[in-house]
């Protein structure tokens, strides 16, 4: 497992706010032209349904929703989706800009899922063209109701004054060797969702978020 999903697993958390169990349709795909413009919180729901799911559906439900992924997808297909176009013909039956994008994440998470330790995770690296992400990992456990997605920054691409400025004061703070870590925390009756932002302590830049999501036992 890459040092992200571990980031994640150390961060053992939860999510907040009342969700349906499915989505219907393609997800609309929506532009993150800067690392400000993605914000945690809008994969809670995605997150808790994954939860509930065997690990592969899981983990596929959390890109399929993931804004910065589709975002960075959506890019591919207005370029290459033209009429008549061989790889990608906007004019076929059915074509619509955000059903592309679902088909080439379902793509991708068949292609690239890893199974081991009764875990399934996928990591999708951003590469190729300026982005203000490098990467996005998925992770689903078999043994829990757990969930956990890593979105890993452009160099200097957001910062800890950003983070603040959107979310507030953390609930938490951690100093390791070589970073340090703001916590921040939703809470439900029916599960509980942390993410921990890994930020360089230097230059206040923020290297990575770990998201994740514990669905709560019923009492």
């Amino acid at each position: 497992m890459n040092r992200l999903l571990a980031f994640a697993l150390l961060s053992t958390i939860l999510f907040a706010r009342p969700v349906s169990h499915t989505f219907a349709g393609n997800p609309a795909s929506k532009a993150i032209p800067s690392a400000d413009d993605f914000d945690w919180r809008e994969m809670v729901p995605y997150l808790f349904t994954a939860a509930t799911l065997p690990e592969d559906e899981g983990v596929r439900t959390m890109l399929e929703h993931a804004n910065v992924l589709r975002s960075y997808i959506a890019n591919d297909v207005q370029s290459e989706c033209k009429p008549g176009n061989d790889r990608c013909d906007s004019n076929r039956d059915g074509f619509t800009p955000d059903g592309e994008v679902t088909r080439r994440i379902d793509a991708i998470v068949k292609e690239g899922m890893i199974h081991r330790h009764k875990t399934a995770s996928l990591d999708y690296p951003f590469d190729g063209r300026p982005f203000p992400f490098s990467q996005i990992s998925a992770l689903r456990s078999e043994k829990r109701q757990d969930a956990y997605i890593v979105v890993q920054f452009a160099d200097h691409a957001y910062d800890v004054a950003q983070v603040q400025a959107k979310y507030g004061a953390p609930y938490d703070t951690d100093i390791f060797g070589r970073y340090s870590v703001f916590k921040y925390r939703l809470e439900d009756t029916r599960y509980t969702s942390r993410a921990y932002f890994e930020v360089n302590p230097i230059d206040g830049s923020v290297l990575k978020v770990a998201i994740s999501l514990k669905a709560k036992t019923p009492r």
